[in-house]
């Protein structure tokens, strides 16, 4: 078996310039997928001055990606549903589809951080209100994409009438849905998505989430091979003995939420962890950057584990 290895920035705080010369060696390297991530802030914002670390926004970050990379796939994991309108995402979404010539896919979620949403005026709805608000944006998005005239009604969204012109470039834009969430996160992906994807859980309990996800196709009648299934891991891997003591370090500072996944130790060492995941039968496996970035040891990944595993 083979992997759709990627590459995935969790945190937007690197410098332009940063995120651009990863995304371009992912490009340059034939990795299959690059994505960015939808925040506001730092995350996890573990102390209250991380607030002024720069974050640069995702939809224009995506379309600057889209515009200087070549042929690697183009996403997000994930756009927070409630912080734009579904037309106005979809349309983002058309509009770095043509910008990359047919590499867009877009990744979707209800959201979960918190400070963002209450200081950049959203509120906070309850988990239940934001995932009826996110399946409903999920229809919507579907339907610009396919459909020639879009018109939909729930309880957050009154769309009538609605044309998505231009159409993707590519035959079908696909759409993603992402979370750790265990239970109705898997059953909107069944339900909706092409991919689905899971940030930083180890292989016993990303098992557990394909298992449910598996029930949850078979329960509405869909074939589980039909969806795509990956995960993001934090990418701390050394290219040496001390590079690999820094990023387990690092790895232990993290807080409990987002200490879980990840790819630590020394070159061999992350093959054996990239082989636990793969032998769960996922289709594609995404590295995760925050920042600050060793160079030597991103290239050394590049160079001498993805291409074990790639397709």
């Amino acid at each position: 078996m083979s992997l759709n290895i990627g590459v995935h920035i969790g945190s937007m705080t690197h410098s332009m310039e940063e995120l651009l010369k990863v995304y371009r060696m992912a490009d340059e390297a034939g990795l299959y997928w690059v994505s960015v991530s939808d925040h506001f802030y730092a995350n996890p914002l573990v102390d209250p001055k991380q607030r002024e670390i720069p974050c640069h926004e995702g939809v224009a970050t995506m379309a600057a990606v889209a515009a200087v990379t070549k042929n690697v796939r183009v996403g997000c994991m994930m756009f927070c549903t409630l912080f734009r309108s579904p037309g106005l995402l979809a349309k983002s979404a058309v509009t770095m589809d043509h910008i990359s010539g047919g590499r867009v896919e877009l990744g979707l979620g209800a959201g979960w951080f918190e400070e963002e949403f209450q200081e950049f005026g959203y509120g906070f709805p309850p988990p239940k209100e934001r995932m009826d608000q996110f399946e409903e944006a999920l229809q919507i998005i579907r339907s610009l994409f396919d459909d020639p005239v879009t018109n939909f009604k729930g309880e957050y969204y009154d769309i009538q009438g609605a044309v998505c012109s231009p159409k993707p470039l590519q035959s079908k834009l696909r759409i993603w849905v992402g979370g750790r969430g265990p239970k109705r996160t898997p059953r909107i992906a069944a339900q909706y998505a092409d991919g689905f994807n899971v940030p930083y859980l180890d292989p016993p309990d990303y098992h557990e989430r394909l298992e449910t996800l598996d029930a949850a196709c078979e329960k509405l009648g869909r074939d589980p091979k039909t969806l795509t299934k990956t995960i993001n891991l934090h990418f701390l891997m050394g290219d040496g003995e001390a590079a690999a003591q820094r990023g387990r370090e690092r790895y232990a500072a993290l807080p409990d939420t987002h200490r879980s996944g990840g790819l630590l130790g020394l070159p061999a060492e992350a093959m054996d962890r990239i082989g636990e995941y793969e032998r769960l039968g996922i289709d594609g496996l995404n590295i995760a950057f925050r920042p600050p970035v060793d160079w030597d040891s991103y290239q050394s990944f590049l160079e001498n584990v993805a291409p074990v595993f790639m397709k």
